[in-house]
């Protein structure tokens, strides 16, 4: 969409450093049809239905952020997908997108449903997804994902190519998993028109592997590409963390998301809403506003205090670190329950 065909924000969300949230990611559910070694455990015990948000719920509260000046809404989850009618909520977000309330609406997803919902996802108004894939081999696929078949998301994938939506891969990197196997899904990719971020495994929730066992620093990372390939930094953002270049052999876009070697805060335009209404302003922070009990007994003007009274609180950034004096995560709450 023509931005400037967008209306203009009735009041920015400024936080106590300058920076204008613009950005919500919203996990529409916890509950996700893999198992990631670094995102959870194997035997999750998920939220009661009583404690998530009804999709009209969840609609609200998106209205609520767009009406202070949110241009940019991810749906996460766990798997967004799976969330039983999750479309009808896609549906109505995608009309602000068409009506210029909205630049855009977009979607990260294990690329399981993909299938099944590309075409829907399409005529909704989505027209990017980030589709997370950690290896390209099919027996260390399942071993990262515990419940997940890698030909089902290379169809999906498929079918949402064939839909007209726009496909970045993502992958978390992992010490002596996929450290070499980097280079070459880079080149499928790239191959493919796809654009790929690689992303330094944080330190959320308690899982059943070491981290200080996982952690790979992108920064190694890039020196052993360098050794191979020409990387050129680019100024390019897309509104989220990763920092990115090209890689002049192959003309494809790599990004770099070091929430770890190199925090990217000081640009941070983001706030995360959980299924359950939290408002978390910082990944790898605790603090949080409960909206879903404003929302559920008070009116849209204490919804809209509330938020900006939340905003308020947003912090500088984060602190996250992994080492071997620092192998607990830095926040109790899962990725899954957050949203990625």
């Amino acid at each position: 969409m023509n931005k400037m065909m967008l209306k203009a924000p009735a009041k920015n969300m400024i936080d106590p450093f300058g920076r204008a949230v613009t950005y919500l990611r919203v996990s529409v559910t916890d509950r996700c049809d893999f198992r990631c070694v670094y995102c959870m455990s194997e035997h999750m015990t998920f939220l009661p239905k009583k404690d998530v948000l009804s999709l009209e719920e969840l609609e609200t509260l998106c209205g609520a952020f767009i009406d202070k000046g949110v241009r940019k809404i991810r749906l996460t989850g766990g798997e967004p997908l799976v969330r039983k009618d999750v479309m009808v909520l896609i549906e109505r977000l995608g009309a602000r997108v068409k009506a210029g309330d909205l630049e855009e609406l977009t979607l990260t997803t294990n690329g399981s449903q993909l299938t099944r919902f590309s075409k829907d996802l399409y005529a909704a108004g989505v027209r990017r997804l980030n589709v997370s894939i950690d290896t390209l081999d099919p027996e260390k696929f399942a071993t990262i994902t515990r419940w997940g078949r890698l030909p089902q998301v290379l169809d999906g994938i498929d079918a949402a190519v064939e839909a007209g939506l726009k496909i970045k891969i993502n992958a978390v990197a992992l010490k002596g998993t996929n450290e070499e196997e980097i280079s070459s899904m880079i080149e499928w990719a790239h191959a493919r028109d796809h654009e790929l971020t690689l992303i330094e495994t944080m330190p959320l929730g308690e899982i059943d592997d070491e981290r200080t066992d996982q952690y790979l620093p992108l920064s190694k990372v890039r020196r052993d590409l360098e050794q191979k390939w020409t990387l050129t930094d680019l100024p390019d953002r897309t509104g989220g963390p990763a920092r990115y270049v090209k890689i002049e052999e192959t003309g494809g876009r790599l990004g770099f998301i070091t929430p770890l070697t190199h925090n990217f805060c000081e640009s941070c335009n983001r706030v995360r809403l959980t299924c359950t209404g939290q408002l978390f302003m910082c990944l790898g922070q605790d603090d949080d506003a409960d909206l879903r009990a404003i929302l559920r007994n008070d009116g849209p003007e204490a919804l809209a205090d509330a938020i900006d009274e939340a905003i308020g609180r947003k912090p500088k950034g984060h602190d996250f670190v992994i080492d071997r004096n620092n192998s607990a995560p830095a926040v109790k709450r899962h990725m899954s329950l957050t949203g990625g």
